[in-house]
């Protein structure tokens, strides 16, 4: 089978490459840049954008299998999910993973009243998201977070590309949706904690206020309706986002990593 696999230079989608290849697939990657993508030897780089779906239609050649994020440029949710299901259509694609953004839309919304054989992947939250506090932890060794007694169940990246290259290679995952946790539900401080013992000096929590957060957020040019969104979620997460779940081992085999295991892998960014 030959999976095109989108976002494939992000976090996750290196790991969906990384783990298809494993399992013996050829792999294509779309990229908005593709001369400046690194990926490894075998992959098809592919020039297309997701947010203008004609580009796709070269990318989309020979393929089967198709694995979709479902936000652009600045992570702004697609608006294109209509169009981009009837290029994949017609181009022959046989089966869909989807990486949510959080909320369902448009990408889902056309993929489940398609003939396509979808799957849905929905983590709660990502490890590698504390990649954030690189910077402040190597300058001055503290982490500024507003949401310091969040609980959540965040998931390794590469349990993620695990999942999708099960859910893309086997067929008893069609039509199911999937949420994906780690295997424990941590606050800021815990990760922050279990951060400094693998960069093996302390780092100091400090809580922010919600304008000293939509400031930073901003800062970092995240777009303002998805600033609303993120600190909403935080706020008021659904059970969902810290109840811990058993699907990467269900359809892995494996036992899903934990932030620890994360951490150690990690450490030498945080470092000073």
């Amino acid at each position: 089978m030959t999976i095109l696999v989108t976002g494939a230079t992000g976090k996750v989608g290196r790991q969906v490459v990384n783990e298809l290849l494993k399992t013996g697939h050829r792999v294509k990657a779309l990229s908005r840049y593709p001369a400046s993508a690194t990926l490894p030897a075998g992959v098809e780089v592919v020039s297309g954008d997701l947010s203008k779906p004609d580009s796709l239609v070269p990318a989309l050649r020979g393929v089967t299998g198709l694995h979709l994020i479902t936000t652009g440029a600045g992570y702004v949710p697609l608006t294109t999910g209509e169009e981009i299901i009837r290029i994949a259509e017609a181009a022959g694609v046989k089966r869909v993973s989807v990486l949510w953004d959080g909320k369902k839309g448009t990408v889902e919304e056309a993929l489940e009243s398609s003939n396509l054989e979808w799957t849905q992947l929905q983590p709660v939250d990502y490890m590698s998201n504390v990649m954030n506090w690189r910077e402040s932890i190597r300058t001055e060794g503290v982490v500024r977070d507003m949401f310091g007694d969040s609980l959540n169940a965040s998931i390794h990246e590469q349990d993620i590309g695990r999942v999708a290259a099960a859910v893309l290679s086997e067929d008893v995952h069609v039509g199911k949706i999937y949420p994906l946790t780690g295997p424990e539900a941590l606050t800021v401080p815990d990760k922050v904690q279990i951060l400094s013992h693998y960069i093996g000096k302390a780092v100091k929590f400090i809580q922010l206020t919600e304008e000293q957060e939509r400031k930073r957020m901003a800062e970092l040019g995240v777009d303002e309706g998805v600033i609303d969104y993120v600190i909403n979620w935080y706020k008021n997460p659904p059970i969902e986002a810290y109840t811990v779940n058993q699907t990467v081992e269900q359809i892995t085999g494996r036992p899903a990593r934990t932030f620890a295991e994360w951490a150690e892998e990690h450490a030498s960014y945080f470092k000073w």
